[in-house]
């Protein structure tokens, strides 16, 4: 499989194209107000404990408290005073294991590693841990106290109204492992299959770590010189020695770790031997992404390219026309058949359509082809617009046992591509499959587009009746109780002139209906179906006082 990456970069944007055998299978979008957070390390303070929902909430200093479920605490926990015990006490030891590899296990973005937690003295009752940082290993219980402080890791990007989810198990990325601060283990990509091989890494390894240091060494480090290894751990021991330091001077809520851009994340995880060609239309970003695989990988450098082509880059490589089908629900298929991708609350609804007649005695066969189509559409939509948590997808129905598992193992085929971690069921007998896939960050379509000031992103607004309806049962109670006859109302613009239309207008028969004077005032901010009365007596806006 042919794999590119192409980068087209502006004053404003940043957008990764990933693409395999010349079509887009990912993108990554990085913009000023959106930067990326995965990756990021803050010294928090606990701001409520929730053990009904087995969950703490983080001060973080962010809008909106971060989320740490206790699976993510293990068996550590944070302790403030240990980092100022003195240096020669220090010792750093085993932690749980880690819940999340993708990043070590297939070249994931940085973040999506592998993480673990630090622990100085054990509390009471405990057992022992390593020193040198605010960490304990706690019983079961965890004990974890409003207003303690701790240092978490954040995995997942705020969706929606929630906030990120952390960590207190660390984890820090470089090109060719990943360092354990907190964790005495060495694992290896389940992806080098090659025994002598992962035997060399490991010697190569394990004598530089710190005691009670693991790693993770990643697929991109097969065949690497031993040096190049050594490099990229001695520059991650770097990183973690700044990070304690920080540590110990700043007060919480704090940003202590700041990880790589996306750009540079991209660069790190997956520019492999796999990759033949990385494009960067933008000069000054050509010259650090050279900078740094000159660094890291100078036996790729021939890879790169600076496009100085006057078509622009992702034209070129036609990723534009495949961005544009991003923001549609209805994705075509060459068959003739299409998807149709719906995203609501809980999950994202896919349906597959045949979109044209077949005779009787070929519906089987044609529903059959359909459905393949789709399965390969459908993993490449969900890496493509990065579609996380629960998908439901209702297949053509089939009748044969058989071209069910068909689709189904089409399904398993497909997603192994995908770098998330996903799990699929088996299709019902009403033809549909369910999918968890790992969500870390908001999907692409999220990056690209705010929701509709007027539907708030529903799609629906409410009709003019039921705004005129509204209106007057508002006017209704207010005449119960006071005794003004002049009112000012203020609607959006369509508004007002349905209102206000024909010889004798809605409103007239209102005003005369209640023995009421309103004058109208459009006004463009007020969305379809809201509206604000004012007094004319009060001067003031008394829309609420007589509102349900």
């Amino acid at each position: 499989m042919k794999k590119e990456i192409v980068i087209n970069s502006t004053a404003n944007e940043h957008r990764i194209a990933i693409l395999e055998d010349g079509k887009l299978a990912e993108l990554f979008v990085e913009t000023p107000g959106k930067e990326r957070m995965v990756g990021d390390i803050y010294l928090g303070k606990i701001a409520k404990v929730m053990p009904g929902i087995r969950a703490a909430f983080i001060d973080i200093g962010l809008q909106q408290d971060a989320f740490l479920h206790f699976s993510d605490i293990g068996s550590s926990l944070s302790e403030y005073n240990a980092l100022f015990e003195d240096d020669d006490d220090d010792e750093n030891g085993p932690g749980p294991d880690s819940h999340q590899a993708s990043s070590a296990h297939g070249g994931a973005p940085a973040g999506d590693a592998p993480a673990s937690a630090h622990h100085p003295e054990p509390r009471r009752g405990g057992p022992t841990h390593g020193e040198g940082s605010r960490f304990a290993r706690t019983d079961r219980d965890l004990n974890l106290q409003k207003g303690q402080d701790i240092l978490v890791q954040i995995t997942k990007e705020p969706v929606g109204k929630k906030g990120v989810r952390v960590t207190s198990e660390i984890s820090l990325p470089g090109r060719f492992l990943v360092l354990l601060p907190f964790d005495g283990k060495i694992g290896v990509s389940k992806k080098l299959a090659d025994f002598k091989e992962k035997r060399r890494l490991r010697r190569v390894v394990r004598p530089i770590l710190p005691e009670g240091f693991g790693a993770i060494i990643r697929t991109v480090a097969d065949g690497k010189e031993d040096s190049l290894i050594k490099q990229d751990l001695e520059e991650l021991l770097r990183v973690w020695s700044n990070i304690q330091k920080t540590v110990k001077t700043e007060k919480p809520p704090a940003l202590v770790y700041k990880d790589m851009s996306t750009t540079s994340s991209v660069i790190r995880d997956l520019f492999g031997d796999r990759v033949e060609r990385v494009g960067v239309d933008d000069k000054k970003l050509f010259k650090e992404i050279k900078a740094y695989v000159q660094w890291m990988s100078p036996d790729m450098l021939d890879r790169l390219e600076h496009y100085k082509g006057k078509e622009p880059i992702f034209d070129k490589y036609g990723v534009e026309k495949d961005i544009q089908t991003l923001m549609s629900k209805k994705v075509w298929l060459k068959s003739g058949g299409y998807i149709f991708i719906e995203k609501t609350e809980a999950m994202t609804v896919i349906d597959v359509n045949s979109g044209r007649y077949a005779a009787k005695r070929e519906q089987e066969l044609n529903s059959l082809r359909t459905d393949l189509e789709a399965a390969r559409e459908i993993c490449r939509q969900l890496r493509l617009r990065d579609i996380g948590g629960i998908i439901v997808i209702d297949f053509i129905d089939l009748d044969d046992e058989k071209n069910k598992k068909k689709v189904f193992d089409e399904m398993k085929k497909e997603l192994k591509r995908d770098r998330a971690k996903t799990t699929g069921l088996p299709l019902t007998e009403f033809g549909i499959m369910q999918i968890t896939r790992q969500r870390i960050r908001q999907n692409v379509q999220m990056s690209l587009s705010d929701a509709c000031p007027t539907c708030n992103g529903t799609g629906l607004v409410q009709s003019k009746t039921s705004t005129l309806n509204q209106i007057e049962r508002w006017i209704r109670r207010f005449k119960s109780e006071s005794r003004e006859l002049r009112l000012l109302l203020r609607v959006n613009p369509n508004t007002a002139m349905y209102l206000t239309q024909g010889t004798i207008s809605r409103l007239t028969k209102i005003m005369f209906k209640f023995f009421v004077k309103v004058k109208i005032v459009p006004d463009p901010a007020l969305t379809m179906d809201d509206f604000r009365f004012f007094s004319v007596r009060q001067d003031k806006d008394i829309t609420e006082q007589y509102k349900i």
